[in-house]
């Protein structure tokens, strides 16, 4: 977060509307850039908090960022060059995928609540099971 805020304030203070780049030829659309990124977000903190799933997975995470939207380093270098050339627009593209983080981070926390509900539940019946076979195999 602190990284796209120090960009932004940089390219805020180096241009004010202006289109310092020229469009690049492979540009990557706005839609594909926030789905890339949100993708990257999420790769790189796998990678920061446990890389050792990646490693065993043999996983490299620019790779499968680049096969999975058939892009290559330099588009994404040059599309994301040119999106913060337009402050305006790097910033819509980065609150995009903000929002959409925080909606899976939501969801996934949802998910989370019904699966431990589940857990605990099957444990009841599990227990409430063991209980009645207990009672049943004191019968004469």
């Amino acid at each position: 977060m602190r990284v796209l805020v120090i960009v932004l304030v940089i390219f805020g203070f180096a241009s004010c509307n202006e289109q310092l780049l020229e469009k690049p030829e492979n540009l990557i659309p706005k839609e594909k850039m926030v789905d890339i990124l949100q993708d990257l977000a999420i790769v790189n903190a796998a990678k920061t908090t446990n890389i050792q799933v990646l490693r065993d997975n043999d996983i490299e995470p620019m790779e499968y960022i680049f096969n999975k939207y058939n892009i290559d380093s330099l588009q994404l270098v040059e599309s994301d060059r040119y999106y913060a050339s337009l402050p305006v627009e790097y910033e819509k593209i980065y609150k995009e995928v903000e929002a959409n983080l925080e909606r899976e981070g939501k969801a996934l926390e949802e998910q989370k609540k019904i699966n431990d509900s589940l857990r605990v539940a099957k444990e009841k019946l599990k227990r409430q099971e063991a209980k009645a076979k207990k009672a049943t195999d004191t019968l004469p």
